[in-house]
């Protein structure tokens, strides 16, 4: 699938985004959005912003640089960081081809994306690349769950989401952090193994 398809989906989805996953995001999403956000220090990159809602819970000493590949996403993301006082520096970008130089960041968050990324493993490898020397990857994300039934129907799920838009429900962020040999410092599941959070260290 094109990212131009994906872009044009998301920027169509844009300006409803908020209300429409408002019950997901409350019950099983912010809990690990905090999380991540809020172990985030220095200089930060969030990947994938898209309208925002880790902004809220970024500490004052992070520094946030953050990329979006929806146009319509980031100016959703622009107006909440307006609303919450946030100083961001906001850019249009691709996360599998990250605009930045080797080692620029302290942090890399990134929650509930990779699973709409078309090559995941190419995309964790360049927030490694721009992550310094002992910098914390922070992703959060939905995945295959560890209950049968339940993972029974995210594949049926992926049977619509993946040729609309190619977002899949069942990939695991922990696999590709694990096979590309980066320390993980923490790591759960929950919600029956359908949300998995992972702090690793380059």
């Amino acid at each position: 699938m094109s990212q131009e398809r994906v872009r044009r989906y998301w920027d169509d989805q844009a300006a409803r985004f908020d209300a429409m996953i408002a019950p997901v995001e409350r019950r099983f999403l912010a809990a690990s959005r905090e999380w991540a956000a809020g172990r985030a220090r220095g200089a930060v990159l969030e990947v994938a912003v898209g309208t925002g809602l880790n902004l809220a819970y970024y500490g004052a000493d992070a520094r946030i640089t953050a990329v979006e590949l929806s146009d319509g996403m980031l100016d959703g993301a622009r107006h909440r960081a307006a609303r919450h006082g946030c100083v961001v520096d906001f850019a249009v970008a691709n996360g599998e081809r990250l605009p930045f130089a080797d080692a620029s960041f302290d942090a890399v968050v990134c929650t509930y994306s990779l699973c709409g990324f078309r090559d995941p493993r190419r995309g964790v490898e360049e927030m490694l690349r721009v992550l310094r020397p002992d910098g914390d990857l922070l992703l959060a994300d939905h995945v295959g769950s560890s209950n049968p039934l339940l993972r029974v129907a995210q594949w049926a799920l992926e049977a619509v989401t993946y040729p609309l838009h190619g977002e899949r429900f069942t990939r695991r962020p922990l696999r590709i952090v694990e096979a590309l040999g980066v320390r993980i410092a923490a790591t759960e599941r929950l919600h029956h193994g359908i949300i998995e959070r992972v702090h690793a260290r380059r």
